[in-house]
């Protein structure tokens, strides 16, 4: 199973770092990753695996998305389960 990550915010030094580390930390692992810079705003797309997670998805999302805000920055979780079943609409 996979999900898709997204961080964005004002940019700063340690953007990159953090969220990684919080993927680490719950044992996502990243597995393709696009970032850009947009004058002063930075965007970046995660796509992770979730086999080795530690924790049920919903913890790990609500807990990445908790350290996102606590560095001034919104990171999102979204299941690859959202995305195939739009498929079927």
């Amino acid at each position: 199973m996979k999900a898709v990550v997204t961080v964005t915010g004002k940019d700063k030094v340690g953007i990159i770092a953090m969220a990684s580390a919080e993927c680490a930390k719950y044992g996502a692992n990243i597995v393709d990753i696009s970032q850009t810079v947009m004058k002063e705003y930075f965007a970046m797309i995660m796509l992770v695996e979730l086999e080795g997670l530690s924790t049920d998805f919903r913890t790990f999302a609500e807990n990445i998305t908790k350290a996102g805000k606590e560095s001034s920055v919104d990171i999102r979780v979204m299941h690859e389960d959202i995305f195939n079943s739009m498929h079927k609409i």
